[in-house]
């Protein structure tokens, strides 16, 4: 059937499952605003305050279903504010899709109004990227966009509309979605018998899973897996959630801001089995004493991971579901009763500390995670906020925990929280920021309050920009440039007056209430902490440091 360009586009969505789209319109976009009024019944589509919340709320509904988050934008501008939440995706490995509309094509390269080369600006930090400039080539290049965003390791993929493409007519004969199957890998039997060798020899194997595990949906084989070489696991903080926090193998998180217990074992053990990870600088500190005792078997969907960082002994490039799967079958069960008691005496030795005289950040993660049972979603943004979240919040399940890993970006959590909701309406969604970043993109609260998106938004308040203020504490001799934010701004009524409710919380004994009350509250709401300026996430390891090299307050004090 012959229609415009503007609906291929939305008839293409509805055939790959889209359900919401969030974005902001504009003039070269405005055919396909046109058309999303017309499919109004058959998708949903979520105004947001600026593209750059639309990006974000796209990547936490992805987080939150493992489905592909779809945004909006029109062009110059309006494509540029999606980069940051393109970027953050990528670099977390989320399925996103970028639709913009750009200048016709007679105006392309005359600097026309709001006219940028968006592809070209995105071509380092998406998967892949399209300009689409006839109308023939609309429909396969949306339907190729959603399986090159979904297949393998998943990412962000633009594709750049012009807008005679959105008002011209063509034909469209409707599809049905290619079914992305999980890729078979011919990884050599001599592999997975060398991989069980290494284990069968191994006296103390530790397990480190990242979000690869989480995307491959293997939470399920890692679990028969660790049970059966008998080994304790930590994650990384992408990783969250694909083994339950709440187990007795579980040490917490590794590297920069982990537990003594994980730096430690991971230092000790003489076989690490890497699942999904891509060893971040913030996981391994320095490289060349990582796991300096043990052999290590890396599993990763990316052969282009595999030796990247860190030197390996045996790297198996494939999807971990099938890997992990395929293993289990071969291996006889292990045991190593004296390394787990080892394990155990670390974490009774080095548990997580904080004052427990004062409201802090640790106390409220810990009040959230009691009221609801390690079942709640928690979105957050970046810094002490994120770190504390990590360190005290048990995730029991894959896509509890949606945070900006590899880029870090500050002001993600407000808008991939509204996308979180959208995504599963009927699970409680939190958002954990620090003041710094709430202020970024705190506007996002008139676009839950317009929808009324019933989200919690704790602000953990301390004038400062917490981590920043941390290094310049401990390695900057206390010079604290550009992180004090003890201004005037008042954040309860910043967030009533964008049409939200809002509490205060100055006392301990006043958290648990603000947060049933939140909690009871069918709409959004802002719960403000107001915390010591100097509370530190600890513990830590100083750049450039081996991880085993973990200190604390008690070790700064001696």
């Amino acid at each position: 059937m012959e229609m415009k360009g503007s609906d291929i586009v939305v008839e293409c969505l509805l055939e790959q499952g889209v359900d919401t789209v969030f974005g902001y319109p504009g003039g070269t976009i405005l055919e396909i605003y046109d058309s999303l009024y017309k499919y109004q019944d058959k998708i949903n589509h979520i105004l947001t305050s600026h593209e750059q919340g639309a990006s974000h709320a796209a990547d936490g509904y992805a987080r939150a279903t493992g489905k592909v988050g779809v945004c909006l934008a029109t062009s110059g501008p309006g494509a540029t504010n999606l980069v940051t939440g393109i970027a953050t995706a990528q670099m977390d490995s989320i399925p996103l899709v970028a639709i913009t509309a750009n200048q016709a094509v007679s105006l392309l390269g005359k600097d026309s109004f709001q006219e940028v080369d968006i592809a070209g600006v995105t071509m380092p930090i998406t998967k892949h990227n399209f300009i689409v400039k006839k109308i023939e080539d609309l429909a396969p290049t949306i339907r190729k966009a959603f399986q090159i965003a979904k297949e393998g390791r998943p990412g962000a993929v633009l594709v750049d509309i012009t807008k005679d493409v959105t008002i011209k007519k063509g034909d469209y004969k409707p599809q049905v979605p290619e079914v992305i199957e999980r890729r078979s890998y011919t990884y050599p039997t001599e592999t997975i018998k060398k991989a069980i060798q290494m284990i069968e020899k191994s006296e103390r194997p530790f397990v480190f899973v990242g979000g690869g595990a989480i995307a491959a949906g293997a939470s399920e084989e890692l679990k028969e897996f660790v049970e059966k070489i008998d080994a304790p696991v930590a994650d990384s903080l992408m990783g969250k959630g694909a083994y339950d926090g709440t187990n007795p193998r579980y040490t917490g998180m590794l590297g920069m801001h982990g537990t003594k217990t994980s730096n430690l074992g991971v230092s000790r053990c003489d076989l690490l089995i890497v699942v999904g990870a891509r060893f971040s600088d913030r996981v391994t500190g320095n490289t060349a004493k990582f796991a300096r005792n043990a052999k290590i078997i890396h599993i990763d969907v990316d052969a282009a991971e595999i030796n990247k960082n860190v030197a390996v002994d045996l790297g198996i490039v494939g999807d971990a579901k099938s890997i992990l799967g395929a293993l289990n079958l071969l291996l006889a069960q292990q045991n190593h009763p004296q390394w787990l008691k080892e394990i155990r005496g670390l974490k009774e030795q080095f548990p997580l500390t904080y004052n427990p005289d004062i409201l802090t950040g640790p106390y409220v993660i810990e009040q959230i995670e009691a009221m609801t049972d390690s079942n709640a979603i928690i979105c957050t943004e970046v810094g002490q906020n994120q770190m504390w979240a990590a360190q005290y919040y048990h995730f029991r399940r894959p896509r509890q925990l949606i945070t900006s890993g590899g880029l870090g970006t500050m002001g993600y959590g407000l808008g991939a929280s509204m996308g979180a909701k959208y995504g599963k309406p009927d699970q409680v969604v939190f958002n954990i920021a620090g003041d710094g970043c709430f202020r970024m993109n705190l506007n996002e609260l008139a676009t839950a309050s317009r929808y009324n998106v019933p989200i919690i938004q704790v602000v953990l308040n301390n004038h400062v920009l917490g981590m920043v203020r941390q290094w310049q504490t401990l390695f900057y001799d206390k010079r604290y440039s550009a992180t004090i934010l003890n201004d005037k701004v008042d954040f309860c009524k910043v967030a009533e007056g964008l049409g939200c409710k809002a509490i205060r919380v100055t006392k301990k004994e006043e958290v648990l209430p603000a947060i049933q009350e939140a909690i009871d509250y069918n709409g959004p709401i802002v719960i403000e902490c107001i915390i010591q300026e100097d509370d530190k996430v600890f513990p830590m390891v100083a750049p450039g440091a081996p991880i085993d090299e973990v200190f604390d307050e008690n070790d700064i004090s001696e």
